[in-house]
């Protein structure tokens, strides 16, 4: 009887822990992730007080809107396309503003970031590096119909660039770079780190400095365009420089260092938008190379790398761009 009561306590004790969910904060769930795969490596990038922060960051795109309204730009696939590019090296004019790691901060505004960062990088490369500016994140958080904080879709900021247009600005509380600079501090500068969230703020249409036209600050985009395949999205970006995409992330996402990413641990926390700057092959594997807008301190200085080619988290899925429309500004 003893035995089998032995017996019996031990299998509870094994489901138990079979069962015991880690916190995706944790270092076991860390260690976890590192021992399952060997692309890519996880370590520490959020306290686990800052589980709230990680989900907030993690669900900022709500996907594509109008998928019917984009036109779907069929590039000619008998172009050759290289087995690595990136677009800092394609266009050296406009590396640093295609190399510009922004920071979200405490808002869920990854949407506005990657529109703002793409269109900043277009302008420069379709200007052939003359018009190095950079367009607001700060218009495209508050000025963009049905996004804002809590998130935003992929399609709308580059229909509203279309109709609209978007003034320039930088980094927060620097006026040096246009007209509107970001409301929020990057979160490693911030007291409280992010702990705290905001709502978005209202669509002020006017400069910071307010000696400057908010009119006269318009950038202005042609009709967007979405693609949907690993060659198309190649070759839109070999045309016509970045890109932003969209893709879902899961709790493994969170303790990303290095490597090439791909999901091997815990569940979805939702979706979240990022800019791609270029592709390669490292040891046989394939991937994106990406810009992310977590602060350069975040991943591989601010970038990360993912599975290219197997829709990874579905990040070629939602492929959303368009061009600069110099003629209006």
């Amino acid at each position: 009887m003893k035995a089998f009561t032995v017996v019996c306590l031990l299998a509870v004790v094994s489901a138990s822990l079979a069962g015991r969910q880690l916190h995706p904060l944790s270092d076991e769930f860390i260690a976890e992730i590192n021992s399952k795969q060997s692309t890519w490596k996880a370590g520490r990038n959020f306290d686990i007080s800052e589980y709230g922060l990680f989900k907030k960051l993690a669900s900022g795109s709500k996907g594509i809107k109008n998928r019917d309204s984009l036109v779907t730009r069929l590039h000619d696939e008998d172009v050759e396309i290289p087995e690595s590019f990136d677009s800092r090296e394609a266009w050296p004019e406009c590396a640093d503003i295609i190399g510009l790691i922004r920071d979200q901060s405490r808002c869920g505004a990854c949407w506005a970031f990657a529109a703002a960062e793409a269109m900043s990088d277009r302008i420069c490369i379709h200007s052939n590096g003359e018009r190095k500016i950079l367009v607001s994140s700060q218009d495209v958080l508050t000025c963009t119909e049905d996004c804002g904080c809590d998130g935003g879709y992929l399609d709308i900021p580059w229909s509203t660039w279309y109709s609209n247009g978007y003034v320039t600005g930088g980094l927060y509380n620097n006026t040096d770079q246009g007209c509107k600079s970001y409301f929020l501090p990057n979160c490693e500068d911030h007291p409280n780190r992010c702990t705290n969230y905001v709502d978005t703020p209202e669509c002020l249409r006017q400069c910071d400095d307010t000696s400057l036209n908010y009119e006269a600050q318009k950038t202005y985009g042609q009709v967007p365009s979405a693609f949907w395949n690993e060659k198309q999205i190649k070759l839109e970006i070999l045309k016509y420089g970045p890109v932003e995409t969209g893709f879902t992330v899961y709790e493994d996402f969170a303790s990303y260092k290095s490597g090439i990413y791909q999901h091997v641990s815990g569940a979805a926390e939702g979706g979240h938008a990022v800019k791609i700057i270029g592709w390669g092959v490292e040891n046989g594997v394939k991937y994106w190379t990406i810009a992310n807008s977590w602060n350069e301190r975040w991943g591989e200085e601010g970038f990360f790398r993912i599975l290219r080619g197997v829709n990874e988290c579905g990040v070629e899925d939602e492929v959303v761009s368009g061009l600069p429309d110099f003629s209006k500004f």
